[in-house]
C-alpha cells in the first residue's frame, strides 16, 4: 500500500522563510510582479488551503539558489519534480479512476497552469520551469492522497487484474485494501495482548 508523502521527491526544495515585503523581486533577469505572485498564490491555495503564503522575495531567493547550482544539478532538481507530473496526467487520463473526485479536479487546475506561462515564462533558461515545480511542491499536501491512492490502485490493477469496469475495479481495490487493513489491526491487537494473565510475584524463580 502507498502511504502519504509530504513532498513529491525525497528532498524538498529549500523554501525560504517569509521576509518583510519590499525586498528583492529579481529572479535571474526576470522581475516578479505583485499581480503574478498574487495569482500564483491564489491558485496554490485553491489546491492546498494549508500551503504557506508566497512572497516575491521568497521566489527570488529560490531562483538565486537554483542558479547557484552547477547546470547539470539544477536541471536534475527540476527534472526530478517534473517527472511527477506524468503521474498527474496518467491519473486524469485513466478511465478506471474517478476523474470527477475533488482531488482530480484540483489536479486539473495544476496541469492547466503547467501548460502555460505563469509566474516565470517557460522560455527563460533554467528558471522557466521553477514556478511549475514550486507550485507542485507547495501544493503537494493537497493532492498527495489522491496521487498516492491512484498509484496504489494502478499497481493493484496490474497485479490482481480484477474484472469489470472502472468502478468495479476500484471497488475490488478498496475491498482488498480494507481487508489488509483489518488484518494489520488484528495482528496489532494480538501482539499487544497476552494469551494468559501474567501476575507479578515477589518470590521470583526457584530452581530445585
Amino acid at each position: 500500500m502507498h502511504s502519504f508523502t509530504a513532498h513529491p521527491t525525497r528532498e524538498p526544495l529549500p523554501w525560504p522563510d517569509a521576509q518583510p515585503q519590499g525586498r528583492r523581486r529579481q529572479a535571474g533577469e526576470w522581475t516578479l510582479t505583485d499581480e503574478q505572485v498574487a495569482s500564483f498564490d491564489a491558485l496554490l491555495h485553491e489546491v492546498c488551503p494549508q500551503a504557506p503564503r508566497v512572497q516575491a522575495d521568497q521566489v527570488a531567493q529560490l531562483a538565486r539558489w537554483l542558479l547557484s547550482l552547477p547546470p547539470d544539478e539544477a536541471q536534475a532538481v527540476l527534472a526530478e519534480r517534473l517527472v511527477r507530473m506524468d503521474d498527474l496526467r496518467a491519473l486524469l487520463d485513466d478511465p478506471d479512476w474517478d476523474r470527477d473526485s475533488p482531488g482530480a479536479c484540483r489536479l486539473r487546475g495544476l496541469l492547466a497552469y503547467f501548460e502555460h506561462d505563469g509566474l516565470i515564462p517557460n522560455h527563460i533558461p533554467v528558471l522557466g520551469r521553477l514556478d511549475d515545480v514550486l507550485l507542485l511542491e507547495l501544493a503537494w499536501p493537497g493532492i498527495a492522497s489522491e496521487v498516492d491512492d491512484y498509484l496504489d490502485f494502478r499497481e493493484y490493477r496490474t497485479s490482481a487484474q480484477p474484472d469489470g469496469d472502472g468502478p468495479a475495479r476500484r471497488s475490488a481495490w478498496t475491498r482488498e485494501r480494507l481487508s489488509e487493513l483489518a488484518w494489520l489491526q488484528q495482528r496489532h491487537r494480538v501482539g499487544d495482548s497476552h494469551y494468559a494473565p501474567v501476575e507479578p510475584t515477589s518470590e521470583g524463580f526457584r530452581i530445585r
